[in-house]
């Protein structure tokens, strides 16, 4: 998944499109790409600092609720576990063991509300953008917004590398 040039051009276009579209709305590159790396700092994760955001110098990054432990452990297994996928559609709910997928399920629940807002500190820089931690949920089917994983999972260079795509 945080392997940009294993991702197909569809997908390399759409998040070459958010992550423009999202440095334009926060002030440029630079103040997307510092949120970031401010992100990275937060150990061991930033989706479970209790403050619920994340500044930059710039930018602003706050979340609804605070995300324990044990759902960023699954959400980092799932990820790990499709590293090298180039399918960004996988379905995370093919796990084979019950226990597993009830586990998958009861995460989905938990994060399904969760929203997250990047805003510029200077309002004059820009409107901000939202996301979430889902991009689908159906029955049977639930896909994690590639946009979701640039931010918290991957590294800034996937990000760099998003942004100087050029489209075909």
């Amino acid at each position: 998944m945080c392997n940009f040039n294993k991702q197909n051009e569809d997908t390399k276009a759409l998040i070459h499109l958010f992550m423009t579209k999202s440095a334009e709305a926060v002030g440029g590159v630079n103040y997307l790409l510092a949120l970031i790396e401010a992100m990275k700092a937060k150990k061991p994760n930033p989706l479970m600092f209790a403050g619920r955001q994340i500044a930059s110098e710039n930018t602003i990054i706050k979340w609804n609720k605070v995300v324990f432990q044990d759902k960023v452990t699954l959400l980092e297994e799932i990820l790990l576990s499709h590293k090298s996928s180039e399918n960004p559609d996988f379905n995370i709910l093919t796990s084979k063991s019950d226990k597993k997928r009830k586990a998958i399920v009861n995460m989905v629940k938990a994060l399904a509300p969760v929203e997250f807002t990047v805003t510029p500190q200077n309002h004059k820089d820009g409107t901000g953008f939202n996301f979430k931690v889902f991009e689908k949920i159906e029955d049977d089917y639930v896909k994690i917004n590639p946009i979701f994983v640039a931010m918290f999972f991957c590294s800034a260079e996937f990000t760099k590398k998003a942004l100087k795509y050029e489209m075909v």
